[in-house]
């Protein structure tokens, strides 16, 4: 009995942050301002609501569970990408095992030509929004004409009695080629330092967290050269291994999906957070059981085929420790 309870106060400060790219979570309505052809109810994918509930209800069980053996509780913070709109993200949050957990949605819409956007999902028992601006990412395609891409979220607020800046970002796609495309990442890079920069300028010890679906693994030159500086420290750089990542592409694992953050979160002070670990949350039961794309992310759709899992993404996540 008293290992028991030794085990729950042990975690009581605890508390977990995570990324997850939720895999086109789109309604079943046609906006006539974006490309959601495929996801409708009479495209070739045969998008309907029946699908449409089974896929928020296996985000919300997957979300309810990163971080949870170590913490005994949800994460507090949880940036996610491939988002049509807020609805789609309030639907989440009020699926069977979220909707207990009194989760906030930060969401704006972005000029992303297909309509997906960044969103942040936040416990609002533990995190107060102070501000919140979407910032877009001004790049060019190989023609000169602007690529719409999503915007960067950066919200202000308050986690437990801490300020903290955090960054939501879903850089441009590799689709034509990773060499092709670097340009627009390491742009998407420097917008972040950009930001980065304005804040520390306004509050030199101020906290941030940068996390996203990146498109680039924690040693490509946008995330290396443009963005982790002396002031940022990116634990995602030992997770990626030839056997483990959060996505995987033709037979190779790639660790897009990362949360890095700033250097003070190292330093130990009563009343502020400072890092425990980092992790990717890839459970058994969000890999494909068996097939050609075994120990895979099990995904919603093989090309348009139907499948049902979750997301072709697995959620990473950081713990941070709250002093008190």
């Amino acid at each position: 009995m008293a290992n028991k309870y030794y085990f729950k106060k042990k975690n009581t400060k605890h508390y977990t942050i995570a990324f997850y790219n939720l895999e086109n979570l789109f309604d079943t309505k046609d906006d006539p301002k974006v490309l959601d052809e495929d996801f409708l109810p009479n495209s070739e994918k045969r998008w309907n609501r029946k699908r449409y509930e089974k896929k928020i209800t296996k985000l919300g069980t997957v979300i309810s569970n990163i971080g949870f053996l170590k913490t005994r509780k949800p994460p507090i913070l949880v940036g996610v990408a491939e988002v049509e709109n807020r609805k789609v993200l309030e639907d989440l949050v009020t699926t069977k095992h979220l909707k207990n957990k009194d989760y906030g949605v930060v969401h704006f819409n972005s000029p992303d030509e297909r309509g997906i956007d960044v969103g942040l999902l936040y416990q609002k028992q533990h995190f107060e929004v102070i501000a919140s601006e979407n910032i877009p990412v001004l790049v060019d395609n190989q023609n000169g004409e602007r690529d719409y891409t999503r915007d960067i979220l950066w919200v202000k607020g308050v986690l437990n009695t801490e300020e903290v800046n955090i960054l939501v970002n879903h850089w441009p796609s590799r689709r034509n080629g990773a060499e092709l495309t670097a340009y627009k990442r390491i742009t998407a890079a420097e917008k972040n330092r950009e930001i980065v920069d304005k804040i520390t300028l306004e509050k030199t010890d101020a906290k941030i967290i940068i996390m996203g679906d990146f498109n680039d693994d924690p040693y490509s030159e946008s995330i290396k050269k443009h963005l982790v500086k002396n002031d940022l420290f990116n634990p995602m750089e030992k997770l990626l291994t030839r056997y483990q990542g959060s996505l995987n592409y033709r037979s190779q694992w790639n660790l897009f999906d990362q949360i890095i953050f700033s250097n003070n979160f190292h330093k130990y002070e009563q009343g502020k957070h400072c890092f425990s670990d980092a992790a990717i949350f890839d459970k058994d039961f969000l890999k494909t059981y068996k097939g050609r794309y075994k120990g895979n992310p099990f995904r919603t759709y093989v090309g348009r085929k139907y499948t049902g899992g979750y997301s072709d993404h697995f959620p990473v996540y950081i713990r941070i420790k709250y002093n008190v």
